[in-house]
C-alpha cells in the first residue's frame, strides 16, 4: 500500500547555542560536574528544545487518545470491548489514574474519542473526533484505510496544536483502547521485522490461551500485510486510531518546538513509527519509563532510548509519563535556582 506522506518535512532543531550555554551553567553550579547525573543532561536538553537558558515544564498538556480495535474478535483481551467507552466516561468524570496524576501535577488534560464500537454522546473533557466504530480486524483485513490513518494522525496533530495554543511547555500522549497492545505489537513487529513471540505480552492480563490467540492474530496480520516496512502502510494495515494519532501528535508537537515525554509500550510503538516517518523527531523525545509489558525493552533498545524510571507499570493512559514529570521539574529547578560558584563565593578548585 503506497501512502503519500505529509509528515516527513523538516522539523526544527533544538538550539545548540542555548545547549552550550546551559552546559556551561551546569558546570558553574555549586556541585561537582556531573554529580546530578542525568538530571543535568535533562535540563540541558529541555533548555535547547525550548530555546531558553532557564527551561520549565510548568505548563503540561496531556492528550489521551481512545479507540476500539476490531482484532478483539480474535479473543486477544481479558476485557470486553465496551470497557473502552466505559473508561472514556470514567475519564470524563475524573476517575482514571491519569485524571488523578493530572490533578496532582496541575496538568491540562483532554481525552480524544477517535471511535468506539458504540458512539458516545458529548462528554465534558472529551474531544469528539470519531473516525469509525473502531478499526477493522487486523488479522483478516487492513485495520484502517489510508484515509482513516491520515485522519487519525491529523486528529493527533490537532491535539498538539491545542497544546501549543495553550502555551504548553511539554506534551504527553496517552492511549486507551481494549486490544491495543495487540495492534501495537503488530506494528512494532512489522517495523522491526520481529517475531510476535518477542514483542507481544499479556496486555490486560490474558491467560496462556489468550496469549497464544494474540500471537496468532499478530502473525496472521503480518502474513497478510507482507514485508513492507513503510511506516504509514504499517500503521494503516496493523495499527489503531490512537496509535496513529499519537504518532501525528508527536510530530506536530516537535513542529511547535514542544518537547514530548513518551509513555510506555504503545506510545513507544507510535514513536517508532513517527521516527521512521521523520528521524528528526528523535531530538524532541524524552522516554519516561520502562513498561513491564513484553516487548517494550526491545523497542527502547531499537530506539537507543534510556527511560528515566522502571516501576513495573503497564497501565497506559500516559500514566507512566505523568509519574515521571516531577523528575523533569526537579531537573529544571536545580538548573535554574542553584547558585553558581561565583554567586555563592565558593572556591571551584
Amino acid at each position: 500500500m503506497a501512502v503519500a506522506s505529509p509528515w516527513s518535512g523538516p522539523l526544527p532543531r533544538p538550539d545548540q547555542r542555548i545547549a552550550e550555554a546551559a552546559r556551561a551553567r551546569q558546570d558553574s553550579l555549586t556541585k561537582p560536574p556531573g554529580s546530578l547525573g542525568r538530571l543535568e543532561t535533562l535540563a540541558v536538553r529541555l533548555a535547547a528544545q525550548q530555546g531558553r537558558l532557564r527551561p520549565a515544564v510548568d505548563q503540561v498538556w496531556i492528550s489521551v487518545f481512545a479507540a476500539d480495535h476490531g482484532v478483539c474478535a480474535e479473543g486477544v483481551s481479558a476485557f470486553p470491548q465496551e470497557v473502552t467507552a466505559q473508561m472514556i466516561r470514567n475519564f470524563s468524570h475524573g476517575g482514571g489514574a491519569i485524571n488523578v496524576l493530572a490533578r496532582t501535577w496541575n496538568c491540562a488534560l483532554e481525552v480524544v474519542d477517535l471511535g468506539t464500537t458504540t458512539a458516545l454522546p458529548g462528554l465534558p473533557g472529551v474531544e469528539t473526533a470519531r473516525i469509525a466504530a473502531g478499526t477493522a480486524n487486523l488479522a483478516r483485513q487492513p485495520a484502517m484505510s489510508a484515509e482513516q490513518c491520515q485522519q487519525a494522525m491529523q486528529h493527533g496533530a490537532a491535539a498538539a496544536d491545542r497544546a501549543a495554543g495553550a502555551g504548553s511547555e511539554l506534551f504527553i500522549g496517552g492511549e486507551m483502547g481494549i486490544g491495543n497492545t495487540t495492534s501495537a505489537a503488530a506494528v512494532a513487529c512489522a517495523l522491526l521485522a520481529a517475531d510476535p513471540a518477542d514483542l507481544s505480552g499479556r496486555g490486560t492480563g490474558v491467560d496462556d490461551a489468550g496469549l497464544a490467540r494474540k500471537r496468532r492474530a499478530i502473525a496472521a496480520g503480518l502474513a497478510r500485510h507482507g514485508a513492507s516496512r513503510e511506516p504509514l502502510a504499517v500503521l494503516a494495515s496493523l495499527g489503531g486510531f490512537e496509535i496513529a494519532a499519537l504518532a501525528g501528535a508527536m510530530l506536530r508537537a516537535a513542529g511547535h518546538r514542544i518537547p514530548v515525554l513518551v509513555d510506555g509500550f504503545i506510545a513507544t510503538t507510535a514513536a517508532l513509527a513517527a521516527l521512521r516517518l521523520n528521524p528528526g523527531l528523535r531530538e524532541w523525545l524524552h522516554f519516561s519509563h520502562r513498561s513491564s509489558e513484553a516487548g517494550h525493552a526491545r523497542l527502547l533498545d531499537a530506539l537507543d532510548a534510556e527511560p528515566l524510571l522502571d516501576l513495573d507499570m503497564r497501565l497506559g493512559e500516559g500514566s507512566g509519563a505523568a509519574v515521571t514529570l516531577p523528575l523533569l521539574r526537579a531537573a529544571c529547578a536545580l538548573h535554574n535556582e542553584m547558585a553558581t560558584f561565583a554567586e555563592a563565593d565558593v572556591a571551584k578548585e
